[in-house]
């Protein structure tokens, strides 16, 4: 599941962790903070998420338990199978294989073919083919992928697997997932591997940014063992009737996937993975990319869907008791499939097989698959024993001519591909209205615009009180939404009692970062204004804390999020219109001269309410993504733009044309960043943002549109 080892990873961490890191000190260091408002609020936002899953999954398996019959059975097998790959963004048109051998190894009673195909034009797939050189063919054929080690294919259990079967009289097609192997998709020459680290890590960036156009990291999984099986349907000595697929932990996933999606297959064996999405969620956190599909609980899915898909074909579970994918879980789902099975007439045809020991393909579970393919395929009986077995070196197995595909063949990688996609939609992405773009960001972000527009005033409650020269800082909890809390501090000038200018200031780093005494929010305060700067869900007291290295606690709630069918901004938005209407509500503030002002990625935050909510008439955008087209290119961005991440989003539109759609309002782009987190030129902010200066100039509005670069705020006069 996880790499051995990540070199390079310190790069992406670094980029990260300037945006990450200081709200969260602020909160939860060591050192007592005087203006933290309450305790307790780092597992709020996974609670919450928590309570939607549950509904999520319960619903799911209820409606699972009313399948009584053969033909319901199949009506939901169709349903999942399309939902399934709908969620992963669609499989490509198919395209020629153009499949070579590049070299061949001979072996005991089996040869090594080294393959190249293409499952997409230009991004190549490497793996070894292992072909019986006695028995008859055509042969039965299996379809192995790889878990995640450095040696994808090559790895020495995974070799002994394709090596057994070879010998067994099957035709083995071993592949190597992307980021493993030769499939390195951030190759560094310098540092002889890749940029981020292998398999979790680049899975992790290149999968949360393909995300931005609508694409699951899985699809490209998927569809590698789509084109993976035309190649063993294609080839003589197979004979395609008879295709299983396995494999251990990300293979686990692959092969569990690959039983939905594609009929061709005939057995399925999967291990170290099938659990329950119930057992996962409350004892393990989100896995890669690939193996968390947003909306995969709010559509009604679970992982019994891939047994269920693949019924009454023969499926075995394959688990370990220590696993960290929970063995209670899988033995729920086991129990879910066996009733699937039997009402479909073959309760034989699916199996559990578990064994005492921690995760991976251990000799217990490899010799529990050879028996299995051994029933179904070859309609034989034997205790599956595993010879002794002399692996080969890597290098003997590579089938490119370096050992890496980007170094050899110089083809294309997933985030060359997203970024392909995200300039063809932004080429062809039609504008929308006012109406369709709110329509499109409610869906996008996963909310109601009700729920931004109609937000109700939050109960707040009054925690404690700080008197500095010329002002007073309550602490504050506002309850946004049921099971939602948002500590905030409201900065109040000294003096006579006026209707005022009021600031919502909106900082991802977190409500305490800019507001100590000389900081900004005091230099606002002594001009004047009212200031309430709250700590919207995943920022500062309630940013989730820990995460297993290479995934962060932002990664974490994100993806959780994603899951569940919600968005981190969709939810931040709710937050920002309820703490608004608070300080609208305050009987000091002119309700009509409030400014919004979000940094960091607050600011991406505030264009979205913004355009959803009318009454927002001055917003300031500091230091903040320039746009999420940006995002799409660039190849190492900093994880902390993870939260602000939309699938799907550059489908509809674009952070430009949020700001489009707030003209004629005061509008500012101060500092504006690139996903790599430099501060951008000018020219750049202007290029990228002509829908919006367009917009303001047919508005007769162009003097409310602004671009800086300073580190001082603009005047913040909203007449």
């Amino acid at each position: 599941m996880f790499p051995r080892s990540i070199p390079g990873l310190a790069a992406i961490f670094l980029l990260s962790f300037p945006w990450t890191i200081h709200g969260q000190n602020q909160a939860h260091g060591s050192n007592p903070d005087p203006l933290q408002v309450t305790a307790g609020l780092h597992t709020m936002v996974d609670r919450y998420l928590t309570g939607i899953a549950r509904q999520d999954w319960e619903t799911r398996a209820a409606e699972v338990a009313l399948l009584d019959t053969r033909a319901e059975i199949e009506a939901r097998q169709k349903h999942v199978r399309a939902k399934y790959i709908e969620l992963l963004g669609g499989f490509p048109v198919r395209a020629p294989l153009h499949a070579r051998i590049t070299g061949t190894l001979a072996g005991k009673g089996y040869r090594i073919e080294k393959l190249i195909f293409e499952s997409q034009p230009g991004f190549y797939v490497t793996a070894d083919v292992y072909v019986p050189t006695g028995g008859k063919p055509p042969y039965p054929a299996v379809l192995g992928t790889a878990g995640h080690s450095a040696d994808g294919k090559a790895e020495p259990r995974y070799q002994r697997a394709w090596i057994s079967l070879a010998e067994r009289g099957y035709l083995v097609l071993a592949l190597d997932e992307v980021s493993l192997g030769e499939r390195v998709q951030y190759w560094n020459a310098k540092l002889g591997g890749s940029s981020i680290g292998i398999a979790s890590a680049e899975h992790t960036v290149m999968g949360m940014q393909s995300l931005l156009v609508g694409i699951n990291l899985g699809m490209y999984t998927a569809w590698d063992g789509v084109r993976g099986i035309d190649y063993l349907a294609s080839r003589n000595d197979v004979d395609p009737s008879r295709i299983a697929v396995i494999g251990n932990s990300g293979g686990g996933n692959q092969s569990a996937v690959m039983a939905l999606v594609d009929p061709r297959l005939a057995v399925a064996a999967p291990s170290c993975w099938m659990t329950s999405s119930k057992a996962l969620w409350e004892q393990f956190v989100p896995q890669d990319a690939e193996q968390n599909v947003s909306g995969f609980l709010s559509s009604g899915l679970d992982y019994g869907d891939f047994s269920l898909a693949f019924a009454p074909k023969p499926f075995l579970f394959l688990t370990a008791t220590q696993d960290f994918f929970p063995i209670a879980g899988a033995h729920a789902t086991f129990q879910e499939a066996r009733r699937v099975y039997t009402v479909m007439g073959r309760p034989d045809q699916v199996a559990f097989f578990e064994y005492n020991d921690t995760h991976g393909w251990s000799k217990p579970r490899r010799e529990a698959t050879y028996r299995w393919l051994d029933e179904w395929l070859l309609h034989r009986t034997d205790n599956g024993a595993e010879p002794a077995i002399t692996v080969e070196p890597n290098s003997s197995l590579i089938a490119t001519r370096t050992g890496q595909v980007a170094t050899s063949l110089h083809g294309k990688t997933v985030p060359d591909l997203t970024r392909e996609k995200a300039e063809e939609l932004a080429a062809k992405r039609p504008r929308l209205d006012q109406t369709q773009l709110q329509a499109a960001i409610a869906a996008r972000l996963g909310i109601s615009l009700a729920e931004v527009v109609n937000a109700k005033i939050p109960a707040a409650v009054e925690v404690g009180k700080i008197q500095r020269n010329g002002y007073s800082v309550e602490k504050l909890t506002l309850a946004t939404e049921p099971g939602i809390t948002v500590p905030a501090l409201l900065f109040v000038p000294s003096g006579r009692k006026k209707k005022r200018r009021a600031i919502l200031y909106a900082d991802a780093a977190g409500k305490s970062a800019d507001a100590g005494p000389g900081g900004k929010m005091e230099s606002l305060v002594r001009s004047g204004n009212i200031v309430l700067a709250p700590d919207l869900r995943g920022w500062g007291e309630t940013a989730s804390l820990g995460g297993r290295p290479p995934h962060t606690g932002q990664y974490e709630t994100t993806m959780r999020a994603f899951i569940v069918g919600r968005t981190m901004v969709g939810g931040q938005s709710i937050d920002l219109a309820g703490t608004l209407n608070y300080l609208a509500s305050l009987p000091g503030v002119n309700p009509r001269k409030i400014t919004v002002i979000g940094k960091g990625n607050g600011g991406v935050v505030a264009l979205f309410a913004a355009t959803m909510d009318p009454r927002i008439q001055n917003v300031i955008s500091e230091d903040a993504l320039i746009s999420y087209l940006d995002l799409a290119r660039t190849q190492l961005y900093s994880q902390s733009l993870f939260p602000v991440i939309v699938p799907g989003v550059l489908k509809d539109f674009d952070l430009p044309d949020l700001a489009a759609a707030i003209a004629p309002r005061r509008l500012t782009i101060l500092d504006a960043r690139s996903a790599s987190k430099k501060s951008e030129p000018l020219s750049e902010v202007r290029s990228e943002y002509a829908p919006a200066i367009d917009a303001y100039r047919a508005n007769h509005a162009g003097k409310h549109l602004r671009f800086e670069i300073d580190n001082s705020l603009p005047a913040l006069n909203s007449d």
